[in-house]
């Protein structure tokens, strides 16, 4: 991503949840400023919230060099519940990376030895990165959040409209199943084999239904679920479905070696990837980006890191999960699935209908 921006000379589209000031932060600060040098656009896009610990004046050397920065959804107590949480890199409309990775030192590494497990994927396609820079610029030119109460109330409570694009998802607060969970669950519905990398795992019944259907018409699905997550409640309220999966016959694995953070997902010959989870926050109150592929050899890329993913995964057995779930265990994964299935939704409708 830094080699691209360095390279760029028309124009650099960034977009990131955090945005932190660290090593990583400060190389990829410079790396913009010296393209806005050498005459290209440069836009940055953070999320306010996610980006909260920058200083106020973090980004003043980018603005100085003709360089344009906004924040999605500035805070105010009343309405921070809804958040952008797409991770996207377009260089002079031509390169274009997209995934789960935001601009921190946690994201550095090889997430094994050192730093979380995440995923970019790179892509040289003129006309796809198009594309991605329109709906780039659609997001950036509302980053305020400035819409009057009712406007927003009427955004979110109409039916989310059906996208007829087969390649790119573009997910928003709204009613409905968004075009994301369409496609996936289309592809679920037929499937024979699913390979599933996800850190925060609240899947809606009918995605669970999906995937117990699979096991019982002789498919095979494989989770890698985190060992060891950053938001621990959300790992603690995923917990209360592993046991009827895995007697569905449904493989679950968890990742060891660091904090998972990767979003892929493998359904037969096609690939899902970009920032979206499986959970009630990025299908109905984030604004996320996704990505479906079925080219071979972006599948058997996406086929060889979940591999790698899987040797370093302990398979999670029905007994010994069952062993470990004492009361008191059961009782914080039954009120950390509240918290976050429950709770979160309601907090973030009310800010969505705030001004």
């Amino acid at each position: 991503m830094l080699a691209a921006i360095g390279q760029a000379r028309q124009s650099v589209e960034l977009e990131t949840y955090i945005f932190a000031d660290d090593k990583t932060g400060r190389r990829f600060l410079d790396a913009l400023v010296r393209a806005a040098q050498a005459g290209a656009r440069v836009r940055v896009l953070a999320d306010a919230f996610g980006s909260v610990a920058l200083p106020a004046d973090f980004f003043a050397p980018l603005i100085g060099a003709g360089g344009e920065v906004r924040f999605f959804n500035p805070l105010r107590f009343s309405r921070f519940g809804v958040r952008d949480h797409r991770k996207l890199l377009v260089c002079d409309r031509q390169t274009v990376f997209i995934g789960g990775a935001n601009i921190c030192d946690c994201h550095s590494g090889d997430g094994v030895t050192q730093g979380w497990l995440d995923l970019m994927a790179q892509i040289e396609d003129a006309e796809l990165a198009a594309r991605l820079a329109k709906e780039f610029n659609r997001i950036f030119s509302n980053a305020g959040f400035a819409h009057g109460r009712f406007r927003r109330l009427r955004a979110f409570r109409r039916f989310r409209r059906r996208t007829s694009d087969p390649q790119i998802f573009a997910i928003q607060p709204g009613r409905g199943t968004s075009s994301f969970q369409r496609a996936l669950q289309q592809e679920l519905a037929h499937a024979s084999s699913v390979d599933l990398i996800v850190p925060y795992f609240l899947p809606v019944r009918r995605l669970r239904r999906l995937l117990r259907q699979i096991v019982r018409r002789g498919g095979r699905v494989r989770l890698i679920l985190p060992a060891h997550c950053d938001v621990p409640v959300a790992r603690a309220a995923g917990l209360v479905y592993y046991a009827r999966l895995l007697r569905g016959g449904v493989e679950i694995y968890e990742y060891q070696p660091q904090i998972l953070h990767a979003k892929l997902g493998i359904v037969d010959e096609k690939v899902f990837a970009g920032s979206s989870n499986l959970d009630v926050r990025s299908f109905k109150l984030n604004y996320e980006l996704m990505l479906r592929f079925n080219d071979p050899a972006t599948v058997a890329g996406a086929k060889k890191i979940f591999a790698a993913a899987l040797e370093n995964s302990r398979r999670v057995e029905l007994k010994e999960f069952r062993a470990s779930q004492n009361f008191w265990e059961r009782w914080k994964n039954r009120w950390a699935h509240f918290l976050v299935a429950r709770v979160d939704p309601l907090v973030a409708l009310r800010h969505i209908g705030s001004r």
